[in-house]
């Protein structure tokens, strides 16, 4: 099992390129299925979860080659409309395929999700609104099963946003006889760039990236050549690691308007952004000031960046106050960071984090895909060497951020 093992201390200094989203990429992945040809999607991160779906494609009978950051999927033909449990069990996001697949095949039969353990994430807003877009649901021996001969059109109401809730409807909606609205819908940047790519599909959908999503249905959907927006929380990784070791770094490729809460806290802690020609410009500060952040969904603070946030509380000055409003089990990175040195306490939904003076390197593991990530920037800052285990967390991702931060002068290697 690979280990990364990190130098800590250096101030960080240059460029870094980010790449395309993950969590755009999967969805666009799951909507080349509504097609029937070539589907083109470009600017796609080398990741595991990238490589999972692509082989849960595959074994729906697509063809499927991923090369230089472009996926080629050819759907022409559906031979099996059944997602096993070890293909999903280890990627939540697998569960795109049902609405696709019930939307193409008129049946689909899709494990149930597995992903980070970072608390209960269930799809029973996905299983509502399908039923009430008139498929027939049975849950059994861990898989949903459903059936539809044609989907119709629906109002559909979620009780609270959820982004894969939201894309999985409004694939299936895109083939569905009728209209269909989504409210209360997820605003995320992901959820407009999949309604970007069904549209360059011939899919009729208006109001993506606003609370009500109308999608009108169409008979058929020809196959995307689209590229992927760069990856957002990738960029505010890369942000903050400037921000912990009072670096200078410059970011190519990325999408400062789809990170405007974390921007402002960032700059709220000290550092300084700026942009230009294109290329963000961050100036980490001497020393961070303590921030106070409760994690929304979009366009409030990201809950992808609250664990990377705390690595950079935890040295600034002053006690800062961190609440995770979106999953309930997302403070187990607080243990490890404790291990550095850290002074963290948890009451409820809410860490309060008392900056100390500098970290420790130490021995750590990450227990999710995030957590992975703000172990990086603690090692960074720490003074010391810090060796984290369970790395394939940070696989699922981040693609080769070891490579990404070396030639900033991070002393940084992976272990095999």
């Amino acid at each position: 099992m690979d280990k990364i093992e990190i130098e800590g201390g250096v101030r960080l200094k240059g460029e870094v390129c980010i790449g395309g989203a993950k969590n755009a990429a999967l969805p666009l992945m799951a909507a080349a299925i509504l097609s029937s040809g070539e589907n083109i999607i470009k600017n796609v991160p080398g990741l595991r979860d990238v490589m999972t779906m692509g082989k849960l494609i595959a074994h729906l009978g697509c063809g499927f080659h991923f090369e230089n950051n472009q996926a080629l999927l050819q759907t022409k033909k559906i031979t099996s409309a059944d997602a096993p449990y070890d293909f999903v069990k280890t990627m939540r996001a697998s569960v795109l395929v049902l609405g696709p697949l019930l939307a193409r095949t008129g049946r689909a039969k899709v494990s149930l999700p597995g992903g980070c353990a970072i608390g209960a994430r269930p799809i029973n807003l996905h299983i509502m609104g399908l039923e009430k877009m008139g498929a027939a649901i049975v849950l059994s021996e861990g898989y949903i099963e459903a059936k539809a001969k044609r989907l119709k059109g629906a109002e559909i109401y979620f009780d609270m946003p959820t982004v894969t809730g939201t894309e999985n409807l409004m694939m299936a909606a895109a083939l569905a006889d009728g209209t269909t609205i989504l409210e209360n819908a997820a605003c995320e940047p992901e959820v407009v760039d999949l309604a970007n790519a069904l549209i360059s599909m011939g899919a009729v959908i208006e109001g993506a990236g606003t609370s009500i999503v109308r999608i009108k249905g169409v008979n058929k959907l020809r196959p995307m050549n689209y590229t992927v927006i760069p990856d957002r929380i990738e960029t505010a990784t890369f942000i903050a690691a400037s921000a912990v070791t009072n670096g200078e770094i410059r970011i190519k490729n990325s999408r400062p308007d789809n990170l405007e809460a974390v921007l402002n806290k960032m700059k709220e802690g000290g550092a300084v952004i700026s942009e230009k020609k294109g290329k963000l410009s961050v100036k980490g500060p001497a020393r961070l000031s303590s921030v106070d952040i409760k994690t929304m969904p979009y366009p409030g603070f990201a809950t992808d960046m609250q664990a990377q946030f705390m690595a950079l509380m935890s040295i600034a000055e002053g006690t800062s106050l961190i609440t995770e409003n979106i999953f309930e089990n997302r403070f187990m990175h607080v243990a490890e960071m404790k291990r550095m040195g850290a002074d963290i306490s948890i009451e409820g939904a809410t860490a309060t984090v008392r900056g100390v003076k500098s970290l420790k390197g130490a021995p750590v593991m990450a227990t999710d895909l995030r957590a992975s990530a703000s172990l990086i920037l603690a090692g960074l800052a720490a003074k010391g060497t810090t060796v984290i285990d369970r790395v394939y967390h940070l696989d699922r991702g981040y693609e080769r951020i070891e490579e990404k931060l070396r030639p900033l002068g991070a002393k940084i290697r992976r272990i095999k």
